[in-house]
């Protein structure tokens, strides 16, 4: 029965083809020219109830098919009405008798209005608002597209929420460039109606005077009667369809159906109703105006505005209920304590963000698109590019402003505790000091949030003679965003959860699934795969290589089970990443441990539940700690990262040392540097 089904249209369509070839009795010309009406009226009742077009996606294929078997029965009935001496069935011949009413002029002009209404107004107009639709709906798209990203990139909506939107999109693009070729199909079908009605006339007056033997009045009698039924009949339900053209394409702002849309809107404005109606009640005055019926009109038009006024009024709200449909028996929304008695509602309070940034008032109009804010634009730049610097992809930045904070502060939540504050002065330029500026400047001091740079906020006409001293001056929306990204860079180790670890392997089957499939599950767990990542994250090491990590977990497990072990390892495979990530100009200043201090580290190893940690003297540790303090302000004046080298047994031990004090710097083995970089000593840390 399902296939029997899923090949209806099909068998549908053939048969159609057929009624071009076959010739039809009167009866089932009779059913043909029934269904045909029945079909039309169909679609356009469908075609007023959509709330958009979409919704009725198959209207171009459909309109092919309803005009190809009005068509077929077109030629059906020709052939009928010039074989059969005029007589083409019972629908034809009564639809005649009716429109002509025994006058053939009359009834011709009529038929005739009918065609060019059809073809002049209704056709034309839906052809050209088709040409404009798609025109508009395809340069529309990029735009939609990056409105998408931007709304992405800014957390309202979901990656799946994204995809569907982007589906939509290219439907809509799809769906109206096949309405503006199958317009044509219509404008080509009132054409052809006009030639099949002449060629019934003509052809039948002359077989009816040829063949037949028939009068001339004869002849025009019966033809004409036939003639005017069969263009009735092919013209109504193609002007049925005409009319549904011009609803799917003209249904460009719907809420709802076009019957809700258009009692909601008129019963909106009740003021314009009664309005017209006193408008009416003056006509009155014009002589020889109708008095009972513009009475009786013009009293409904008044009674009804104010009688819908009156219930707007009691509704409480003034135009905005009626505008909104509140109707009777319509839902309402339900408040806020109803809704939370649903068990689904109260898990919704649990959900924690990724990252969030809450805005004080004055900050949103740096957010807020509609007034000109940049800001989810420049997030969306960001996410963008730490993808490809760092192969993570950070996930949704949810924006939200807070009146719990100060107008001019802003504050950066993971996993929905505060990791960062600042304060932003939205009218003022961040100015950075520089080491010895040539001049002071006039300005409010503060602190640069992302970096601690101590700097001045200024007024706009102070700019240029900041850059003239010196400073660097930065303007309020990009010291907010530096500030969320550099959070987010020191956090990202932070941010990869299992469901992104999956993403990625799922990622690298479509590259490599023969490596895949020998490291995961056989080897290693996705959770261990998730700690040597993160690993890598929390000291800044990119993981975009994902090819290269993996194989070297699979050549290491043979070994070598420790995570910390594998990691090391790892680093080393990716040496050429990491040099280019912390070197500049070919060279690299680091400070290096004293050979004894090393020693002094690897002798204070101890094993322990979950392997080896670092058990240094107190005394020992204090003053590496106040050596590394001093030392890592030397970085300062070279505007690079700190960077600390030690030998590879070494390193992991010294950075879980150091890393709670300095987070900043960067602990780097003599392996996983490659061999044409130089290396300059700027200090040594001794035991």
């Amino acid at each position: 029965m399902k296939k029997i089904l899923n090949s209806s249209v099909s068998l549908i369509v053939v048969m159609i083809v057929l009624l071009l070839i076959i010739p039809l009795n009167t009866f089932f010309l009779d059913v043909m020219i029934i269904l045909n009406i029945s079909v039309s009226m169909i679609v356009l009742l469908i075609s007023m109830n959509i709330k958009e077009p979409l919704e009725f996606s198959i209207f171009p294929s459909m309109l092919l098919i309803t005009t190809l078997f009005r068509i077929g029965i077109n030629i059906s009935s020709t052939r009928s009405i010039l074989g059969n001496s005029g007589t083409a069935g019972a629908v034809i011949k009564s639809m005649g008798d009716f429109v002509l009413q025994g006058n053939v002029v009359v009834g011709v002009i009529i038929f005739l209005i009918i065609v060019l209404v059809q073809f002049l107004v209704i056709t034309k107009g839906a052809e050209r608002v088709s040409e404009v639709a798609a025109r508009f709906t395809l340069d529309a798209m990029p735009g939609k597209q990056m409105a998408i990203d931007a709304d992405l990139g800014s957390g309202l909506i979901t990656e799946e929420e994204a995809k569907e939107r982007r589906h939509k999109i290219q439907k809509e693009a799809d769906f109206y460039g096949s309405m503006d070729g199958a317009t044509k199909i219509v404008k080509g079908d009132a054409i052809m109606s006009l030639i099949i009605t002449a060629t019934n006339f003509i052809g039948g007056c002359v077989i009816g005077m040829v063949q037949g033997g028939m009068e001339f009045t004869e002849v025009l009698s019966v033809y004409s009667i036939a003639t005017v039924g069969d263009g009735l009949v092919s013209q109504i339900p193609s002007l049925l369809i005409s009319t549904a053209t011009g609803m799917i394409v003209t249904r460009a702002v719907a809420e709802d159906s076009l019957n809700m849309d258009v009692t909601k809107q008129f019963m909106a404005q009740p003021r314009a109703i009664m309005m017209t109606g006193g408008v009416l009640a003056i006509l009155l005055a014009v002589p020889g105006m109708p008095k009972f019926q513009l009475a009786v009109v013009s009293l409904i038009l008044m009674l009804g505005g104010w009688q819908i006024s009156r219930r707007m009024e009691e509704m409480g709200t003034p135009e905005g209920q009626a505008a909104m449909g509140l109707a009777e028996g319509e839902d309402v929304q339900v408040s806020e304590e109803e809704s939370f008695k649903d068990i689904n509602s109260v898990y919704s309070l649990i959900t924690v963000e990724p990252i969030e940034m809450e805005f004080g008032y004055s900050l949103i109009p740096l957010v807020d698109e509609e007034s000109g804010g940049r800001m989810i634009d420049r997030i969306v730049i960001f996410r963008r590019q730490y993808a490809q610097e760092m192969g993570l992809v950070i996930p949704s930045i949810r924006l939200r402003d807070s009146s719990s904070l100060n107008t001019n502060q802003y504050v950066i939540k993971i996993k929905g505790e505060e990791v960062a504050k600042g304060e932003i002065l939205v009218d003022y330029y961040l100015a950075l000091e520089p080491p010895n500026p040539e001049k002071e400047l006039d300005g409010i001091d503060t602190i640069e949030p992302a970096y601690g740079i101590p700097s001045k906020w200024i007024t706009v006409d102070k700019k240029e003679m900041a850059e003239i001293y010196g400073y660097t001056v930065i303007d309020p929306l990009s010291v907010m965003l530096t500030h969320l990204s550099e959070t987010v860079k020191k956090h990202a180790h932070e941010l990869l959860n299992r469901q992104e670890v999956v993403r990625l392997v799922d990622n690298m089957k479509q590259q490599s699934p023969e490596l895949v499939e020998e490291l995961i599950p056989a080897l290693i767990s996705y959770g261990s795969f998730q700690k040597i990542l993160t690993n890598l994250l929390k000291e800044g090491i990119p993981i975009k290589d994902m090819e290269t990590i993996m194989e070297t977990i699979v050549d290491s497990s043979m070994t070598v089970k420790d995570i910390e072990t594998i990691t090391e390892n790892i680093r080393v495979a990716l040496k050429r990443t990491i040099t280019r990530k912390f070197c500049e100009g070919g060279s690299m200043k680091v400070v290096t441990l004293d050979a004894e201090l090393e020693k002094n580290i690897i002798t204070s190893l101890t094993t322990g539940e979950h392997g080896l940690y670092l058990a240094l003297a107190p005394d020992v540790m204090q003053n590496v700690i106040t050596q590394l303090s001093d030392e890592v302000k030397k970085f300062h004046d070279f505007g690079q990262s700190p960077l600390i080298l030690t030998s590879q047994v070494v390193r992991v031990h010294f950075y879980h040392l150091i890393e709670q004090f300095f987070p900043d710097v960067y602990v780097l083995s003599f392996n996983e540097i490659s061999n044409n970089i130089q290396i300059q000593a700027i200090g040594n840390i001794t035991l």
